[in-house]
């Protein structure tokens, strides 16, 4: 059984916590009654004012404030002995090694990272990550040197959401350009993607006590190298997308001319009249010029 699985995690502190005030009053004291002491000058009470000193020494060793969403860790000679998050001026023993830990929620700008999306193409991607600790005894004891450094615990979230980063943006195109129009991509998958993100990532920083409060992708674009030739394919996918819009608004506006001119009997046309009739109004429907008329004034 390894010393993770022998105690529970992040327990809270079952020794001896005394209020701070109280135990200064409890020095006071002390001080106050070795200083009799000495004025007495008696050989006794100047061995017991010594003492008296001495445990006033010691016991100002215990004290330690805590802020609301703060914790201190608390450790006896390398045995772990529980959580304390009671809020205030307390004193505990002095022999306990004490780390503080903060539980408060913090932020994570992930800078931009080249990725390739999954359909090989580089894109560039960042992400903001919120995240607090939840479990202090993997936070502390989990994570190489946390205790001692907050840093270090930030750096181990910075390296994880970056790893996940990778993992989840190579599993999704860029965009449906080239993939099936009914799968989802970075650019439209929206909370779906921010779900699975999110997912992973409490997947990867749970071994450190850690809890994902909000993971949000707030950076997308094309690498640099590639960019300007995928803008050029979209400008050509939307002005493909444009002209089918305005072909099938001009084929329309040609059957209802021709069914008002049949159904008013305005003239009859022959087969040939209305082909050139049509293939002129979609040249003047469908141009992306003004058309200049024509008018037949006759001999």
């Amino acid at each position: 059984m390894t010393q993770t699985e022998q105690f529970n995690k992040d327990q809270a502190y079952q020794g001896v916590l005394i209020s701070g005030f109280s135990m200064l009053g409890i020095i006071v004291l002390l001080i106050a009654a070795a200083a009799w002491g000495f004025y007495t000058e008696s050989p006794v009470l100047i061995g017991l004012g010594g003492l008296a000193i001495f445990a006033a020494v010691f016991c100002m060793c215990g004290f330690m404030t805590l802020e609301p969403n703060e914790a201190m860790v608390m450790i006896f000679f390398g045995k772990y002995k529980g959580t304390v998050r009671r809020v205030g001026y307390t004193w505990a023993n002095p022999l306990m090694t004490k780390r503080k830990m903060s539980l408060r929620i913090r932020n994570l700008d992930v800078e931009p990272i080249k990725v390739n999306d999954r359909t090989g193409n580089p894109i560039l991607i960042g992400l903001v990550l919120v995240w607090k600790v939840t479990d202090t005894y993997r936070a502390v004891f989990d994570v190489d040197n946390s205790g001692r450094n907050g840093s270090v615990l930030s750096n181990f979230v910075a390296i994880q959401s970056d790893a996940a980063l990778r993992e989840v943006a190579g599993r999704y195109a860029y965009d449906n350009n080239s993939i099936h129009t009914d799968e989802i991509t970075l650019r439209d998958g929206g909370e779906h993607v921010n779900d699975e993100l999110e997912k992973k990532l409490n997947e990867r920083l749970a071994m450190a006590g850690i809890e994902v409060v909000e993971a949000r992708i707030n950076y997308l674009a094309y690498a640099p190298e590639i960019a300007a030739v995928m803008l050029r394919r979209q400008q050509a996918s939307a002005i493909v997308s444009a002209r089918e819009q305005i072909v099938e608004g001009a084929v329309g506006m040609v059957r209802l001319a021709l069914e008002t001119l049949e159904r008013d009997q305005v003239v009859q046309l022959s087969p040939e009249r209305k082909a050139a009739m049509v293939s002129n109004l979609l040249v003047v429907l469908c141009s992306d010029d003004s058309a200049t008329p024509v008018v037949n004034a006759g001999e």
